[in-house]
């Protein structure tokens, strides 16, 4: 939960570098909280039954639409890249293949242009 919350306090922090490990405890705890909100959604009825889509399911990926852009411009960074690669999404296909390649691709153990290696400072 911990690396959650660091990601949130980083909200709009899009410089610097950031963990694999930092990165998919993100993307985690926001697909474990999604599916509770989408239960909470169908239990409580606030699903629209045209679209499919809940009221807290729908507002929720807006809310953390910018932490989630940031720390993987920083997890980018921590592979050596610029943040604009995350501009690869948009090409269908292959685009979410390669993003998802860097993704889990191993830290530059050394300093790069984006700062020191996360991996030397613990959270």
């Amino acid at each position: 939960m911990n690396w959650y919350l660091e990601v949130l306090k980083k909200y709009t922090v899009f410089d610097g570098r950031a963990r694999r490990k930092e990165y998919w405890f993100f993307i985690l705890f926001n697909v474990l909280i999604s599916m509770a909100l989408a239960i909470i959604d169908r239990f409580t009825g606030n699903v629209d039954t045209e679209t499919g889509l809940g009221i807290l399911s729908s507002l929720y990926p807006l809310g953390v639409l910018l932490p989630t852009l940031a720390v993987s411009v920083r997890r980018l960074h921590d592979t050596g890249r610029s943040g604009w690669w995350l501009l690869i999404n948009f090409v269908p296909g292959i685009g979410a293949i390669i993003f998802f390649f860097f993704m889990v691709l191993d830290s530059n153990p050394e300093r790069n242009e984006y700062g020191p290696s996360p991996q030397d400072t613990e959270i």
